[in-house]
């Protein structure tokens, strides 16, 4: 079979000048550090805006989005080339349906990811919820169950809807801190990090704003209420969480299985059967051999061991 011709990221030439200028010092400096591939996996809850950050990211529509249409079934990978450089970034379909994780969608994400490698895991939900509950706690847990918590050393959270008037007078910047606070506490608890283990890794938060009512700044860049372009930001983010360290996720069949149980069995035998060496079999034995020392025998028994004599002897000479 041939391999697939990776189309040109032409789609980066679409933003404005000083966007595209940022975008190639920070491919450049992946290249720097040996860094030619990266693969983005994109995963969250249903209608947070996955899809249209996979198509801000890239440049081009993608990725169909409709508000009025269910998402796709299936994940979409999408592949860009650009100066030796290529970007491949995983859409998935949310992970919730009537109220609970759904299991066959999360088996078929976990099926279309085989022998791919993750360098990121962008989890993506809104700005504008403005609570967190258990749904979003089982949202982490079946993503760490499925491809184990290092995953979260390699990830950072994405939230969309960030031109927002923060309710009841609050400051953006406050806001925004107080919601990331919520939910980077839920990631926690559903992916079982404890709070020293994120002392050197800390999960950074981008905001995101995909609308076509996006604010622009004077050189029609996008950009947030702060002023900070995002488009930049969050691909500046991505790039800091692949260089800081740690193992790129390979979600090979082992990692989607889980470990096998018989294997794990098979370990404990030999513990087992030296335990019932020592501590059954040897005591058993000392106790029939003291038994046997201690035995009356009769005289026709002694007479066959060959001390039917000696026996004798020792009564005359009494």
């Amino acid at each position: 079979m041939a391999s697939q011709v990776i189309r040109e990221w032409v789609g980066i030439q679409q933003f404005p000048e000083p966007t595209q200028t940022k975008l190639h010092e920070i491919l450049g400096k992946l290249k720097e550090e040996n860094v030619s591939t990266l693969t983005i996996l994109v995963m969250g809850k249903g209608g947070v805006g996955k899809s249209s950050t996979v198509n801000s990211l890239i440049g081009e529509r993608v990725v169909s989005v409709s508000a009025f249409q269910s998402e796709g079934p299936r994940p979409v990978m999408v592949q860009r080339s650009r100066a030796g450089f290529t970007l491949n970034v995983i859409d998935t379909p949310g992970l919730i349906e009537g109220g609970y994780v759904n299991d066959q969608a999360l088996a078929i994400i976990k099926q279309f990811l085989l022998n791919k490698t993750i360098d990121v895991l962008l989890y993506v939900d809104r700005l504008d919820s403005y609570r967190v509950d258990n749904l979003d706690r089982q949202v982490i847990t079946a993503i760490t169950d499925s491809f184990g918590k290092a995953i979260w050393r390699r990830s950072l959270v994405v939230l969309t809807h960030a031109q927002l008037s923060p309710p009841d007078g609050l400051n953006y910047d406050d806001f925004v801190s107080r919601r990331a606070d919520g939910l980077l506490k839920v990631v926690c608890l559903g992916a079982q990090i404890k709070k020293h283990e994120l002392k050197d890794s800390e999960i950074p938060v981008v905001l995101v704003e995909n609308s076509v009512r996006c604010q622009t700044n004077q050189d029609d860049e996008k950009i947030l209420p702060n002023g900070t372009a995002w488009i930049p930001n969050l691909v500046e983010t991505i790039t800091e969480v692949v260089l800081k360290g740690g193992k790129s996720i390979l979600v090979d069949k082992k990692l989607i299985e889980g470990p096998n149980p018989n294997e794990k069995h098979k370990l404990l035998i030999p513990l087992i059967l030296a335990f019932q060496y020592f501590f059954v079999v040897k005591p058993i034995q000392r106790s029939i051999r003291g038994d046997i020392s201690k035995e009356n025998k009769p005289s026709w028994e002694l007479r066959d061991m060959g001390l039917a004599s000696h026996s004798i002897f020792s009564r005359n000479k009494i």
